[in-house]
């Protein structure tokens, strides 16, 4: 059986492909600058644009939930590209689900501009759970520090 603490470590990860960065929600901007596995230049912009008003033990999926569209925070992530990977209920539907009120969890990539936009109220509401940042590696190259 898996401890609780090892279950939260899970969503502590960093993988990397051609075109894009994938950080698990899970890690506090702390770890992040200090995890070599990550990028140099996303460690360095986020001691440089992100912590200066963001607490450093401020997780990535509390940030990103309660991100308003007039932070500094969202301007610097959507010049990174970011898109956020999350879960969301949804009702059951198919053949095997025909009594209504089943819900379950559905992944998708929403974009920084519309996950921003929505309240924190709205996405409790819509049962919104972040999994993962997804920053693009072309829009990372150009961000100038």
């Amino acid at each position: 059986m898996l401890s609780e603490k090892q279950n939260y470590e899970d969503y502590k990860y960093v993988m990397v492909d051609t075109g894009n960065v994938y950080l698990g929600a899970k890690y506090a901007y702390k770890e992040l600058i200090q995890n070599e596995d990550v990028p140099f230049k996303i460690r360095s912009i986020v001691e440089r644009y992100i912590l200066p008003e963001t607490d450093p033990d401020t997780t990535l999926e509390s940030d990103f939930y309660y991100m308003t569209t007039d932070s500094f925070a969202y301007r610097t992530y959507r010049q990174l590209k970011v898109k956020v990977k999350c879960s969301r209920l949804v009702e059951k539907r198919g053949l095997f689900f025909r009594k209504k009120g089943k819900k379950a969890y559905a992944t998708e990539l929403i974009s920084l501009e519309d996950f921003a936009g929505m309240s924190p109220a709205q996405k409790q509401a819509e049962g919104i759970l972040v999994q993962e940042i997804v920053v693009n590696k072309l829009a990372m190259m150009v961000f100038t520090l």
